[in-house]
C-alpha cells in the first residue's frame, strides 16, 4: 500500500518591503555628509615662486615717492611740513600734474575731525589723484 503523503502547500505571499526606513537613512546620511563637508581652498595650498629680479632690474627699481598728509585736530602736515588747505590744494595740484598715480598716504589721528579727512579726500579727487591710502593713527 502505497501511502500517499500529503504535501503541504506553501502559499507565496507577496512580501512588501517598507521604503520609509530606507528613505530616512538616506536623508540622515545626506545631512551628515552636507554638515561634515569641508571645502578645500586649492589656491591657499599652491606654492608660488616668483623669479628673483635681475641685477640690472634691481638697480632700476626705485622706491616709490609717497606724499604723507597727516590730519591733526588743529591742522594738517604734508611730509612733516605744516600747511593750510589752500597750500595743500596747490601742492596736490602740482603733484597731480607730474604724476596722477602718485601714492598719497592720508593719516588721521584719533582726535582729528572727519570733516578734515573728507576735505583732503575731496582735494585729491578734485586734482585727479587716484592712488590714495587712508590710515588711522594714535
Amino acid at each position: 500500500m502505497a501511502h500517499k503523503r500529503k504535501r503541504k502547500r506553501v502559499s507565496l505571499i507577496d512580501a512588501e518591503l517598507s521604503m520609509t526606513p530606507m528613505i530616512d537613512i538616506v536623508f540622515q546620511l545626506l545631512i551628515y555628509f552636507i554638515l561634515t563637508f569641508e571645502v578645500l581652498d586649492d589656491i591657499a595650498h599652491l606654492d608660488v615662486y616668483r623669479p628673483a629680479p635681475d641685477a640690472e632690474q634691481r638697480e632700476q627699481m626705485e622706491t616709490p615717492n609717497v606724499l604723507r598728509v597727516v590730519i591733526y585736530a588743529d591742522g594738517f602736515t604734508v611730509n612733516d611740513r605744516q600747511m593750510r588747505l589752500p597750500e595743500i590744494e596747490r601742492t596736490l595740484g602740482r603733484l597731480a600734474a607730474l604724476d596722477r598715480d602718485q601714492t598719497v598716504l592720508i593719516m588721521a589721528t584719533a582726535h582729528s575731525r572727519h570733516e578734515n579727512l573728507i576735505e583732503i579726500l575731496d582735494l585729491c579727487a578734485k586734482v585727479g589723484l587716484r592712488n590714495l591710502s587712508v590710515v588711522s593713527m594714535n
